[in-house]
Formats: C-alpha cells, structure tokens, sequence
C-alpha cells in the first residue's frame, strides 16, 4: 500500500492487516491472564505466574494492550486515538507518538542492558541458590510461607553453606538474608547491572518481560508477550530448583542438592539461555527503531 507522505522505512498496514493482529494480541492476552483471574477469584495461589503478576507492575490488561511499535504507519486507524500512545499524522495515518527525553534516557538503558547482557558468556555456575540464600538462617520468617521446605530447615541452611554462591543478579541479590549476603562471590548492586547481568541468569530471561513492557508502545505488543511466555518458563525452573517443594501444584523438584540435580539445572540454563537469544536480539532492534525516531 502506498500512501503519499509516508516514510519510505515504514511498514504501512491497512485495516484488514491491522486490525486481526490487534484482535489476536487481545485475545491471546486475555488468555496469558486468565488462570491468574480465576486463582484471584477463588483465593487461590501458585508460584510461578502469580509471581509474573505481582512481582513485575503490570496489570493484567496491560498484556491486551496493543502497539505494533514505532516504524508502522496504520491506515484507518482513528480508532486507536482514545489511546493517548497513538497520533494521527499530516499523511492521515496512525502511529505511536515519539518518545520524548525521559522516556529516551529508559529506552536507552534498557538497549544498552540488552546488550551488555547479549555480548557477555553465560554463567551457569550458580544453580540456582538465590532461592536457598533467601530463607538462610530465617526459615520461620520465609517467603512462601505456605509451602514446606524439601529438606527442612536445616537441610536448607546446610545446602547453602555447602555449595558456592555466585549471584549476578542485583534484583536476587537484594532478598537475600543478611546471614547470607556475605556468603555471595559478588556484591551486585543497583548502579552494576550493565556489568554483573549475564545471559545464564533465569532472572535476567525473566526480565526480559519487564524491559519489553516497560518499553511500550515503541516495541511491538507480541514481542511483549513472547517474553511473558520465556518469563513463564524461566520462572517454573527457578521454582523447580528452589528448596521449596511445589510439587502438589506439578513443578517436579530439581535437586540441585545433588550432582544430578545441578547437571539438570545447568541443562535448563543453557535451554532458557538459547530461547533468550532471539527475544533479545528483537528487543535490542525494536529499542534502536524507536531511539531513530525524532522528538516531535
């Protein structure tokens, strides 16, 4: 389609283009919050999407709300101007507004992370520990107080002191307990992030949710919830190899207590690393689109 006015680097969509993909982000949304709306319905909880929902800002309509990113022009499209993120242009045509500076300065960190985190080796060195270190020496006052420990409490205090803590991730890092913090090969802070996050981390795959949200509209909304679905996974092997036995709610322990269980962790970190590859490298291209464009 061709549309006078239109910049020649643009993907122009008509209404019969557009519209089904907003229809089919919508309706897939809808779906990735549904089990989390019927838990909250009847007062129940599981730990792997409940904490997607709660742990990252981001209501459940949040993952309905659709953008196709900066680069498309949208024909037809008045319709999406109730959406405050959506201008009309001189040419008629829709497309999301330009980031000003503030949001150019976040657009930029999350690029420069991105990266980072794409051209560092993976670690896959610390199996998962982040977990054990925050219930250390504190189990009577540990998160997931509805849950039991797989080996007790002083089975899990015992694990920690046995194994290496190698944690890069400052988000982890922070809940460890203080018994525990001095037992962390690393002290990653706030300010670190582009020189400690690595692509190993199951926390840096999950966040890879947070930085594709926090980056709407200028990123494409499926982009956003590709990585819901990785954060989904990636959750589910950090609950796995937790010392918290899920197993009533299907999430078969790995025990990274044992050599088997840490030879299964590292195989689960290279898998959710590799998954991780290609979702980043369409983030770190979707945030450089959206850094070309002028502030208007």
């Amino acid at each position: 389609m061709t549309i006078p006015g239109v910049q020649s680097a643009e993907v122009v969509l008509g209404p019969e283009a557009w519209r089904p993909r907003r229809d089919a982000h919508q309706a897939r949304g809808a779906a990735l919050g549904d089990a989390r709306r019927q838990r909250a319905a009847h007062g129940t909880r599981e730990p792997v999407e409940d904490f997607l929902f709660t742990y990252y800002p981001f209501r459940l309509s949040a993952l309905q709300r659709w953008t196709p990113g900066v680069g498309v022009a949208l024909v037809e499209a008045d319709e999406l101007l109730v959406d405050g993120r959506f201008q009309r242009g001189a040419d008629g045509c829709v497309r999301v507004v330009a980031p000003d500076e503030l949001e150019r300065s976040r657009l930029t960190f999350t690029r420069d992370l991105c990266v980072a985190v794409a051209g560092r080796p993976a670690f896959l060195g610390c199996f998962g520990l982040h977990e054990w270190a925050m219930v250390y020496q504190q189990a009577a006052e540990r998160r997931h107080q509805g849950w039991p420990l797989r080996l007790g409490p002083e089975g899990t205090d015992a694990v920690v002191r046995s194994l290496p803590i190698r944690c890069t991730h400052y988000d982890a890092f922070r809940f460890f307990t203080p018994p525990a913090r001095p037992l962390n090969k690393l002290n990653p802070d706030l300010d670190g992030r582009l020189v400690n996050e690595q692509p190993g981390c199951v926390h840096v795959t999950m966040d890879l949710y947070k930085w594709a949200m926090k980056s709407a509209p200028w990123v494409p909304a499926e982009l956003a919830a590709d990585c819901f679905e990785l954060a989904r996974d990636a959750r589910s092997v950090d609950m796995r190899a937790s010392p918290y036995d899920f197993s009533a709610v299907g999430l078969t322990p790995i025990c990274i207590e044992t050599p088997e269980g840490r030879s299964e962790y590292e195989q689960e970190q290279r898998r959710l690393t590799k998954k991780a590859e290609p979702l980043r490298a369409r983030l770190i291209a979707a945030l450089n689109d959206a850094l070309s464009v002028s502030v208007q």
